[in-house]
């Protein structure tokens, strides 16, 4: 048995990292490889930070394409080989005409919830304009998925599997840049990187719009540091580099922007 308790102190998300122990006994217990259901970001790295303890066993994280946020997470005793192919997944279109009625992330969310499916079965959601949505699921998924989904908002839908290199991901675009600021203050530094007024940004941060380290921030004053990622919802991602301090105390930022 692994040492539960150990393992999940000072855990934030605990009830999540719990379950990746119990698949992680089961694959020390059967010697075969056990699967989570899918992940959000902060739940991922921390149970990945957790296992790093261990030797026992190993973990290989997959969502579908390289970029993807919710992932499954493979666990495996150390002794047994371990490849992105013992992840199951599945990827479904759903299209439509949303020209008049266009959907956003959440209404495709919504609407696959609505059909009775709980949110760990389901991954990453690629909005595709008018045209409708990919999204990615459990494959014990699909079968359900393609025969319930037939409405998102308005539109009526047609929901059938793809291949998992159908999904139509962009590649992110990076744009490098350095900002000095009195501060490392997280509407100071996001205001730099995202492109937008100080005021714009601190609204931004009140509303819950922004994520560091994939955790929703709602104080502006909170302090970043090198090696942080900042996430603004529809403004892609912005990573913090390496920070030096001036002659005058000021602090010059390296940033990275993902669009």
């Amino acid at each position: 048995m692994l040492p539960r308790e150990e393992l999940l102190k000072g855990v934030e998300n605990r009830d999540s990292v719990a379950r990746v122990i119990d698949r992680a006994e089961q694959a020390i217990k059967t010697w075969e490889v056990a699967v989570t259901d899918f992940l959000s970001p902060p739940e991922s790295i921390e149970a990945q930070q957790v296992f790093k303890r261990l030797e026992e066993v190993q973990l290989l994280a997959g969502g579908g394409y390289p970029q993807a946020e919710r992932q499954r997470l493979a666990i495996a005793r150390s002794e047994l080989p371990l490849d992105p192919s013992q992840i199951p997944l599945a990827a479904l279109e759903i299209a439509g005409n949303f020209l008049f009625d266009p959907a956003t992330h959440r209404d495709f969310l919504g609407a696959m919830l609505a059909t009775g499916i709980v949110r760990d079965k389901t991954g990453d959601i690629i909005v595709l304009g008018e045209q409708g949505a990919q999204v990615i699921v459990v494959p014990e998924m699909v079968e359900f998925l393609t025969a319930s989904l037939t409405q998102v908002r308005s539109v009526t839908v047609k929901t059938r599997q793809i291949q998992l290199s159908e999904l139509k991901v962009r590649e992110p675009k990076k744009k490098e840049l350095t900002t000095t600021e009195a501060s490392m203050r997280l509407d100071a530094i996001a205001s730099a990187g995202f492109g937008l007024s100080r005021s714009k940004m601190v609204d931004s941060i009140n509303g819950g719009d922004v994520r560091v380290n994939w955790k929703e921030v709602t104080q502006p004053s909170y302090l970043v540091k090198s090696g942080d990622l900042i996430a603004l919802s529809g403004k892609g991602r912005l990573e913090v580099g390496e920070v030096a301090v001036t002659k005058k105390e000021r602090y010059r930022v390296q940033l990275t922007r993902f669009i």
